[in-house]
C-alpha cells in the first residue's frame, strides 16, 4: 500500500496571548547582546575611576555592539497627528471612531531606540522606556514601595476622597490599587504612554497627558494627588506644585515620593573614589545637561512651601543595595531594590546618557557592567539617599488650616525621629 502524504510539522512559534495584538507583532527581536549582562568585574579597587578606564577595557567588546531593532528610530511628531473627519462628515460616531483611532495609533506608534521602546506623544522629552522590561520594573518598584511603607499606598491621612489624581501613572499599579481601596471615588492616572490595562475597577480612568504642561483639570477638584519617581521628569517644580496647589480642594492633599540616584555608606565602604559615587555624579552631570534634574528628593521641601504650604514634616528613609541590613524589614526591601537596579538599570541611563551624554551603545553598557560588579562585592554597604543621608521623600501638604491635622503632624514627626534608621521616606504636611 501507498503510504499517506505526511503533512510537515510546524515550527512556528504562536504569538504569545498575554501580550496585547501589536505588542505580538510589532515587538522586536532582541539581540543575544541586549539580553546578555556584562561579565562581573572584580571588586573595584579605592581608586578613582574614570570613563577613559572602562572605554579601552571594553571599547572593542563585540558583545557590547546595540542590537538593531526591526522598527526605524521614528515616531510621529505631535505636529503631524491629522484627523481626516471629511469621510465621516455625515455620521457623528464614525468620526468619533475616527478620532479616536487616529489618536491611539498616534500615541501607541512608539519610537525604538538601541533596542529599547520609548513613548510617542510628546516624543524625547521622557527618559525611560515603556517597553514590557521596563514595565516589569515598574512593578517591582511599587511592590518595594510598598515594602518600605509597610504596605501602604501612602502616608497622608486621607478621609472618604472623592477625586485622587495619581501624576506619572506609568503602569497604573498604584492607581488601580487606590481605585480598589477607595469605590466611592473617582481615581484619574495621568502618562505619556498608554501602557495600562484595560481591565481596571471601573472607578478608575487613564489619561494620555504631560504634567509639564498647564493642566486642564477643573480647579479645587481633586482631594489628593499623587506622584512617585519623577525625578529627571520635571525641570519647573515650583510650577508643578503651583498646579498641585490650584486643583487641590480646601483640606486635599499633595504627596511626591522621591529617592536619591547617587549611593552612599555609613561605613565608608562608598568613599569619594568608589565606582558608584563616580556612578552618581554622573548621573547628575547628565541630568543637569537633560534640563530635568534627578536630585528632587533635596528640594521638594522648599518647591512645596514656596507654593503655600506649610507645617512640613520630613521622614528619612534607606534604600540599602543588597540585603546586607540585618533588621528583617529592611534586608528585605534591600533585596528588592537590589533587583530592581540588577534588571531594569539599563532603561533609567541608556536614552539619558546617549542623548544628552553623547555616550555610544557600548560606553553605556561598560558602564552598567561595572556598577552590577560593585553589587556583586559584598563589601560594598551603600544605600541610595534623600534629605540629610536619608534616601526617599514622601512630601505632603493640606490647603486648609486645620488644628487636628496640625497635631497629628507633630505627632507623626516625633514618632519618625525614634524610627529614623529603619523607616525610610520623608513625609510633609502643610496648610495655609
Amino acid at each position: 500500500e501507498s503510504a499517506e502524504p505526511v503533512e510537515p510539522i510546524s515550527h512556528e512559534i504562536p504569538p504569545n496571548p498575554l501580550l496585547r495584538p501589536q505588542e505580538n507583532s510589532k515587538q522586536p527581536q532582541q539581540s543575544q547582546t541586549s539580553s546578555t549582562p556584562p561579565q562581573s568585574q572584580p571588586a573595584p579597587q579605592q581608586s578613582q575611576t574614570t570613563l577613559q578606564d572602562f572605554q579601552e577595557q571594553f571599547q572593542h567588546d563585540p558583545r557590547l555592539q546595540p542590537p538593531v531593532p526591526d522598527q526605524p528610530d521614528t515616531a510621529i511628531p505631535d505636529d503631524d497627528i491629522s484627523i481626516d473627519a471629511d469621510s465621516a462628515y455625515d455620521d457623528g460616531a464614525s468620526m468619533n471612531e475616527s478620532i479616536t483611532d487616529t489618536l491611539d495609533s498616534a500615541y501607541s506608534r512608539y519610537r525604538w531606540e538601541n533596542g529599547r521602546r520609548y513613548h510617542s506623544y510628546r516624543d524625547g522629552i521622557y527618559w525611560g522606556p515603556n517597553d514590557e522590561v521596563h514595565n516589569d520594573q515598574q512593578d517591582i518598584a511599587h511592590h518595594a514601595w510598598r515594602l518600605a511603607l509597610h504596605n501602604q499606598l501612602y502616608h497622608a491621612p486621607v478621609h472618604r476622597p472623592e477625586r485622587i489624581l495619581d501624576v506619572g501613572t506609568g503602569t497604573g499599579i498604584w492607581a488601580i490599587e487606590c481605585a480598589e481601596m477607595f469605590p466611592d471615588a473617582q481615581v484619574v492616572g495621568t502618562d505619556l504612554s498608554p501602557i495600562q490595562p484595560s481591565w481596571v475597577p471601573p472607578n478608575c480612568i487613564f489619561e494620555v497627558d504631560d504634567v509639564t504642561m498647564e493642566w486642564t483639570f477643573r480647579k479645587d477638584s481633586f482631594d489628593f494627588i499623587h506622584s512617585r519617581e519623577m525625578f529627571g521628569s520635571i525641570a519647573d517644580w515650583d510650577e508643578y506644585f503651583r498646579q498641585c496647589y490650584l486643583h487641590l480642594k480646601p483640606g486635599g492633599w499633595v504627596e511626591a515620593l522621591e529617592r536619591g540616584v547617587k549611593p552612599v555608606s555609613d561605613d565608608g565602604s562608598v568613599g569619594p573614589d568608589h565606582f558608584w559615587t563616580t556612578w552618581g555624579d554622573t548621573v547628575l552631570s547628565v541630568g543637569e545637561t537633560w534640563g530635568k534634574g534627578f536630585n528632587a528628593w533635596e528640594i521638594l521641601k522648599e518647591k512645596m512651601e514656596a507654593a503655600g504650604f506649610v507645617d512640613v514634616v520630613q521622614v528619612p528613609m534607606k534604600w540599602p543595595i543588597g540585603p546586607w541590613m540585618e533588621d528583617k524589614h529592611m534586608k528585605e526591601l534591600g533585596m528588592w531594590n537590589a533587583l530592581r537596579l540588577d534588571t531594569g538599570l539599563e532603561g533609567y541611563v541608556m536614552r539619558l546618557f546617549t542623548m544628552a551624554g553623547g555616550w555610544t551603545y557600548t560606553e553605556v553598557q561598560a558602564f552598567l557592567g561595572k556598577f552590577k560588579a560593585c553589587m556583586r562585592d559584598p563589601k560594598n554597604r551603600g544605600y541610595l539617599p534623600g534629605y540629610t543621608q536619608s534616601p526617599a521623600f514622601i512630601l505632603r501638604a493640606i490647603t486648609d488650616s486645620d488644628q487636628e491635622l496640625c497635631l497629628w503632624a507633630k505627632a507623626f514627626e516625633c514618632a519618625a525621629e525614634s524610627r529614623m534608621n529603619h523607616l525610610c521616606s520623608t513625609s510633609m504636611v502643610g496648610k495655609i
